[in-house]
């Protein structure tokens, strides 16, 4: 169990920074997939970074839920 208390304005911040991370993470598998054939596959790395997105925005969410 998670004793850690954060106050409101911090924890707002955080969420904020994570999800300006999940962004950026998005962006990235944007312009990486854009650079890509479209009879390539996908590359990893888009996978990669649409999965550390999809997790910042679950921590956020997490975050939010805590507050």
């Amino acid at each position: 169990m998670n004793t850690t208390t954060i106050d409101t304005g911090t924890a707002t911040r955080l969420r904020s920074l994570l999800l300006q991370m999940a962004r950026d993470e998005d962006a990235l598998a944007c312009d990486e997939n854009a650079a890509t054939p479209y009879w390539e596959p996908t590359p990893l790395s888009v996978i990669s970074h649409r999965g550390a997105a999809h997790v910042l925005r679950a921590q956020a969410d997490q975050l939010l839920a805590a507050i």
